[in-house]
């Protein structure tokens, strides 16, 4: 972390890191299961003669683990894992969401990251920042709330030990204003969340250096411009979705916040091979939150979640 915070001081953000490390011992302390997740870190037991591969559908330590139950034992205590899958020694996690999905819809079309800053908005516990590191960025930033998403992101930079990529347990409301620091952003499965997607959208701008790309995945709607559902109450069993646009809409939002170069890049329906329960995640998943009679419709009969990608230029 001093790593991170010596580069956000040089980049003359001194007060920002102030506060940040004001903050630090009272990040994790004031959740229930913080001292029930932090022993579970502590009993990772070691292993040796590590090579690392972040190219790969899960991210992956290889090496030998001589106490193979105990490595078992500690993960399975930081379940759910939401995000994945990863590959601890011989112990694989086959976590909720395939997340190399999103990432092999994603890839082709993105600028390439080489040398560049990167920021993860709402990252859960790193998935995608572990791959972007395979693209060779100058720094990878996370930025993710959930006190379990960062602990498993620690798990496995207990082994890696990078100083290239960071975790901070904050939302975006806790970034600088106009910091136009980072040359990619990426935000993903944020913006329906959110009840100002427009305030989100502006966020996002003033975080990305002029000349850089934002990254942008969430929920969409079938339709052209002006098509937006705004869910009466919950949508697929959520309870704080919002706003889902068409992606012309969306398109169109960008556009209205100053961004150039708006492009739809990829538009899939979620599918419960790509969302599903596992023994990694035991509890409700995807499959839960469709009508059980027509799997194009949510339990509530709103559309299934279909998501798009969109790629926009901050000029």
């Amino acid at each position: 972390m001093q790593v991170l915070f010596s580069q956000l001081r040089d980049a003359g953000f001194k007060q920002w890191v102030a506060q940040l490390e004001s903050q630090r011992s009272s990040w994790f302390i004031h959740h229930g299961d913080f001292r029930r997740w932090s022993e579970a870190l502590s009993m990772l037991p070691d292993i040796v003669d590590i090579n690392s591969y972040f190219d790969r559908q899960a991210i992956t330590i290889e090496g030998h683990c001589e106490n193979p139950q105990a490595l078992f034992q500690a993960l399975k205590a930081l379940m759910p894992w939401r995000k994945g899958p990863y590959q601890f020694a011989n112990l694989s996690i086959d976590s909720e969401w395939r997340s190399d999905f999103k990432w092999e819809r994603l890839l082709p079309h993105l600028t390439s990251l080489e040398n560049r800053r990167v920021l993860d908005i709402g990252c859960g516990n790193g998935y995608h920042c572990w791959r972007m590191l395979s693209l060779a960025p100058k720094s990878v930033l996370g930025i993710e709330p959930s006190v379990l998403f960062n602990l498993q992101f620690q798990a496995m930079n207990k082994y890696l030990k990078r100083s290239d990529i960071h975790l901070l347990p904050i939302g975006i409301e806790s970034m600088p204003a106009d910091m136009n620091w980072f040359d990619t952003v990426f935000s993903m499965g944020v913006l329906y969340h959110r009840k100002s997607p427009i305030d989100h959208l502006y966020q996002l701008k003033s975080l990305i250096t002029p000349g850089g790309e934002l990254c942008l995945e969430t929920l969409v709607i079938d339709g052209g411009k002006g098509k937006v559902l705004v869910p009466p109450g919950r949508y697929a069993r959520m309870k704080n979705v919002w706003f889902i646009p068409s992606a012309e809409e969306l398109a169109a939002w960008l556009q209205r916040c100053g961004f150039t170069n708006v492009k739809i890049v990829d538009i899939t329906a979620t599918t419960t091979d790509e969302q599903r329960v596992t023994p990694w995640m035991e509890f409700e998943s995807l499959r839960d939150s469709l009508d059980k009679e027509n799997n194009a419709l949510t339990v509530e009969g709103l559309p299934a979640p279909k998501r798009a990608i969109l790629l926009a230029t901050n000029p």
